[in-house]
């Protein structure tokens, strides 16, 4: 489960002609930008979820 908590961004993010486009827009700001802009606490959380995920492993 950890995994995909990490997977997740890497293909978010590295998919690119998946988000590589200009519309739509939010407050003016291209797609590209802000959609990787959501993704710097998206990636934050996901990793707090495998850290989380795999201290309760490692206690026992």
């Amino acid at each position: 489960m950890a995994g995909i908590c990490l997977l997740a961004p890497v293909v978010g993010l590295t998919w690119v002609p998946w988000y590589a486009g200009e519309r739509p827009e939010l407050a003016g700001v291209p797609f590209f930008y802000w959609y990787q802009l959501v993704w710097v606490p998206g990636c934050s959380i996901g990793l707090l979820a495998a850290y989380l995920l795999t201290r309760g492993a490692r206690d026992t």
